[in-house]
């Protein structure tokens, strides 16, 4: 098995290089820094300087804005001079580009970084003259390979994959070494958590196998708002973190974007100290481990626990399944380490290795006074193993006494939707907003909320425009997507179903539409 990691037991940080972005250094042994981004027009620069401000206040040093067009490129040179004015030029700022590649070389001009998409960019070759003029200036460049945008050529040989999406970000990183430019970021998005992960560690398995050492962004992307957000992130990113990988992140909410800042740094930092954690069993066997692809651990049914039934939490287990667990039929098992994912997946794996098939609850004791910090913790820390498919059930604890036990119950359905085992509600897949996005994003995602909450297990795709629209929100069941100011477009999968109707009579339409699809349930 290739490794993403250098041990499954021993937390220790992937080594990458350096890389400069304006003021702030990435990579190496450098804390993991913190983006946002602006989902103002990057032609108002006023409003820019004020989100620059707004998240530099929150602790963010790195801003991303959009290009789409020359005009907007152009005038981030005005948003550069602007910042610098008002005391903001320690903030790095990023020119996201999607279509047009002359735009990106315009942005190169003024900018600390360049952000493109090999699905979105074209012709490989046309890096080489980017990389040219970033070269000049010191520019960054992040290969950002989002899941759902790939390159026709690329889905046509490796299908709409973690493996395309890694085939991608490595066909222009060996343009970039062949150039010799070494500034470069790669990162592997997907609002599907179950792909970012796979895709991510695929990813450096085939960087390491060529000697690459690039440092990881890491984000999931279209997260939504809210608590569900959040888990959402920090079930993806924790899962990462967790073995060491990761240099800069992002947690994409469909909110204000210095709402973003505090939630990526309060993930950063619960990795902060993973170093020092205490020792964990050696793991005898690693064969039975899959990181790339999920497949559910066998276990042996005990009441409603393990086999195929979906994971379970605590208080739902059946009398059957308690008096196994006090015969020892199934096994408790409780992270009393700094290392929870370490120290379940290793107990986990022997269990495998000795073909011990008992079904597996997985326990862990927090302490905090504030529920926001328990999500993220329990987030992270759960999160993973059951992407990976080891475990059978959850048991959350909150010894500070301040978490209700619906908070805690409401919490754990959430990890496990966000890990793709066990849907209980409606997912939204809602990108955060750019200068792209012609309406209230935000405004709009609730509303949409309000009429669809109840329909459990569907996904709904609200996106600010076509860039984002029919690619990033990939395994969406509907879509609502921007297609010009007032108007929206409605998608049926990837399918457009009605094309820029207004947006007054959209969210009747989105209805319409789910009902005519057999889809619809009233709300009791």
């Amino acid at each position: 098995m290739k490794h993403f990691c250098f041990s499954l037991t021993r937390y220790t940080r992937r080594l990458t290089h350096e890389v400069r972005i304006g003021q702030t250094v990435i990579g190496g042994n450098y804390p993991i820094a913190v983006q946002s981004m602006a989902n103002c027009s990057s032609l108002n620069t006023p409003a820019c300087v004020e989100q620059i401000h707004a998240v530099r206040e929150a602790g963010c040093r790195i801003m991303r804005f959009t290009a789409p067009g020359r005009r907007e490129g152009e005038n981030l040179q005005a948003i550069a001079a602007a910042a610098r004015a008002a005391g903001l030029g320690d903030v790095a700022l990023v020119a996201d580009i999607h279509f047009t590649p002359d735009v990106a070389q315009i942005a190169a001009q003024y900018v600390d970084k360049v952000r493109i998409n090999p699905g979105n960019y074209g012709d490989p070759a046309q890096l080489t003259a980017l990389l040219a003029d970033c070269r000049k200036r010191g520019v960054a460049l992040r290969i950002g390979v989002n899941h759902g945008s790939l390159a026709t050529r690329m889905v046509d040989r490796w299908g709409d994959t973690p493996r395309g999406m890694v085939e991608s970000a490595m066909e222009y990183l060996r343009i970039c070494r062949a150039e010799g430019f070494d500034p470069v970021v790669v990162s592997m998005k997907s609002s599907n958590v179950r792909v970012m992960v796979h895709a991510y560690r695929l990813l450096v398995a085939e960087m390491e196998a060529e000697g690459m050492h690039y440092p990881l962004h890491l984000g999931v992307t279209e997260a939504g708002d809210g608590a569900d957000a959040r888990i959402k992130s920090a079930v993806g990113m924790g899962a990462l973190l967790a073995d060491g990988l990761g240099d800069t992140l992002r947690v994409s909410l469909t909110e204000p974007p210095q709402n973003e800042v505090p939630v990526g740094m309060a993930l950063a930092a619960y990795f902060s100290d993973r170093a020092q954690h205490e020792p964990i069993e050696a793991i005898e066997d690693e064969s039975s481990y899959s990181p790339y692809e999920y497949h559910r651990r066998e276990s042996t049914p005990q009441g409603n626990v393990g086999g195929t039934h979906a994971p379970v939490l605590w208080e739902e287990l059946d009398p059957v399944a308690r008096q196994a667990i006090e015969r020892g039929d199934i096994v408790l098992l409780e992270a009393v380490t700094s290392n929870p994912v370490a120290e379940w997946r290793a107990a986990i794996l022997n269990l495998n290795a000795r073909g011990d098939r008992r079904p597996v609850i997985l326990r862990r004791r927090y302490h905090e006074t504030g529920l926001d910090t328990l999500q993220l913790k329990a987030a992270a820390d759960f999160g993973p193993l059951f992407l990976d498919g080891l475990a059978d059930g959850m048991d959350i604890r909150d010894e500070s006494g301040t978490t209700s036990p619906e908070a805690l119950r409401t919490t754990a359905l959430s990890i496990l939707q966000a890990a793709r085992v066990r849907i209980s509600k409606t997912e939204y897949i809602a990108c955060p907003g750019c200068g792209r996005t012609l309406y209230d994003l935000q405004s709009t995602l609730q509303v949409i909320r309000a009429r669809t909450s109840h329909l459990k297990g569907l996904k709904i795709g609200v996106m600010g425009c076509i860039v984002n629209g029919p690619g990033e929100m990939a395994d969406a069941d509907y879509g609502y997507v921007g297609a010009g100011r007032g108007r929206v477009t409605l998608y049926k999968g990837r399918e457009v179903v009605r094309r820029a109707i207004p947006q007054e009579e959209a969210l009747d339409a989105l209805v319409t539409l789910i009902r005519e699809n057999g889809d619809w349930t009233d709300l009791e």
